[in-house]
Parts: structure tokens; sequence; C-alpha cells
């Protein structure tokens, strides 16, 4: 097996090559729209849905080409919820991955459009993969899912609402189990279906595992927001706290936000237990998710 750093770099390669294929192009109409795609989806960032989706694929021995469009659509969702996250009605930041964010770098009408032909964008690479009819229809029902009311956008809308509120751990978890967790754990669950049955202890043991680490990479942002810095981050830093958030420091202070985080990287760990070195990249990316500094 390739060392972890190898794997990351080339998954990373793999994903841009992929993505860049499947975005039109910046010079077909509408080319504002596409450019706006383009820039907001292909701006670099770590990738980590991506790295699940073929880290569980290795450990479960599946094609390139079927997690080259499981991959896909999940990083399209990604990059639609982040220009939309962005916009000044939902949390108003102007910098995303170092960047202007696609409503500064154009205008917030086009990014709006960009956020939503990327999400049907999504929806396509799936509708056309290469699999069975009933594959595709799981993978649909398990990302509108993950990503929909009961989901990514539900967790949004939660985190809107509570903005100045006093609100408890659980409503925390709640909402980042929704908002962040819920697309991760879908890295995850999309491959597993293709070998496991719902039911199965492999699939429930790598679904808790991505619960695990869903979890922790938002405490971990929590942690990050406050002790690193806008250059770093690549986007601006202490917006949480400025918005009157309820984030895991403010409720639980640093040092027991950094051991929560570490407590949910031991969980995800002792949820791959039954595998074999072939989960190693799986157990790597639990480590990366607690342990990154942006």
């Amino acid at each position: 097996m390739k060392s972890f750093k190898q794997f990351q770099q080339f998954k990373i390669e793999q994903i841009e090559t992929a993505l860049d294929r499947l975005l039109p192009k910046n010079t077909i109409e509408p080319t504002k729209l596409h450019q706006a795609m383009r820039y907001s989806t292909l701006n670099g960032g770590k990738r980590i849905r991506a790295m699940l989706v073929y880290a569980c694929g290795q450990l479960l021995d599946l094609p390139q080409k079927t997690l080259d469009s499981i991959a896909c659509s999940i990083e399209l969702i990604h990059a639609y919820s982040l220009i939309h996250d962005d916009l000044p009605a939902m949390d108003d930041d102007d910098l995303r991955r170092g960047q202007a964010s696609c409503h500064k770098a154009y205008d917030e009408a086009t990014a709006i459009l960009a956020g939503d032909a990327l999400l049907t964008l999504a929806f396509q690479v799936l509708a056309e993969a290469d699999c069975t009819a009933e594959q595709r229809i799981n993978w649909i029902q398990l990302i509108s899912h993950a990503s929909g009311s009961r989901g990514m956008v539900g967790g949004q809308a939660i985190d809107l609402a509570n903005e100045g509120k006093a609100v408890s751990i659980a409503d925390i978890e709640n909402m980042h189990l929704h908002k962040t967790g819920a697309l991760i754990c879908s890295c995850i669950t999309l491959v597993a279906s293709l070998k496991h049955q719902r039911q199965d202890k492999p699939y429930q043991q790598l679904k808790h595992y991505a619960e695990c680490i869903g979890l922790a990479f938002q405490v971990q942002d929590d942690i990050l927001d406050e002790t690193s810095s806008t250059e770093v981050l690549g986007k601006t830093q202490g917006k949480d706290k400025h918005a009157e958030k309820s984030t895991y420091p403010a409720l639980l202070g640093l040092k027991n936000s950094k051991q929560f985080a570490q407590d949910l990287y031991e969980d995800a760990i002792d949820s791959l237990s039954s595998f074999d070195q072939q989960a190693d990249y799986l157990r790597e990316i639990a480590l990366f998710t607690v342990s990154r500094n942006s």
C-alpha cells in the first residue's frame, strides 16, 4: 500500500481530474454560470469526502470508475453547499479556501444559480453511473436524505435558527450531525451499500465510523475557528463567535472540546477493529480529521 500522504495526493489528483471532466467548460454558454461552477468546485480543498469514498472503496475492493461517480457527486453537493453557506443571507462570508467567495467573485444571483446547477449535476452523475438501476436508485435515496431537509440543509436551517440563542450540547450535536455529518456519512454508506445490506454488521460498523468522523470534523472546525487564523483557514476566522453561534468551545471550553474530538476519533477507530490493514487509509483519515490545522 502507498503511504497515506501518497494516497492523499493521488486521490486529490484523481478527483480533480474527474470533476474537471464533468463540469461544463468556461466557453460553453451560459459562460458566466459555468465559470462560477468551475471556480467554486475546482478551487482546492482537502477533499476529505472524496478520500473517504476512495478509502472505503479500497477496503471493499470496488472499481475506481464506480467510486469516481460517488466521489464526484458528493464533492459537487459539497461545493454547492459552500456557495450557498457563504451568501449574505446565510453565513455571510467573503472568503472561501483563501479566495473570494463565489458571490464576491461574481454576484449573488450567479452564485445561487451556480449552487443550484452543481446540485442538479450531482444527481445527473449518479443517474448516469455505470452500475445497476437498483444501485443508482439506492444511491439517490441515500444522498437525497443526507443532503436535504432531514440532513445537510436541515442542519443549516437549525444553525440559522439557533443564532444568538442559548442551546445545549445535545442541540449542537444534533445540528452538526445534520449540517456536516450527514453528507460525510454518505461518503461511506453509498460505497458500503455496494457490498452490504444496511442491516449487515460491516455496514453498521462503517456507518458508525463515518458518524464519528463527521462529528469530529465539526468539533475540530469549531476549535480552529477559535485558535487558527484567517490566512491558515482560508475563511474568516472567528466568524461563528461574531455571529453569536453556539460552538463546542463556547459551551465546553477548548480543553474539553479537544478531548471530545479525541474521544470521537478513538470511537471511530474502534469501529474498524474487525477490518484488516485494508482499512488503514480510513484510520489515517480519522487521524487527519482531528489533527488538521485548516
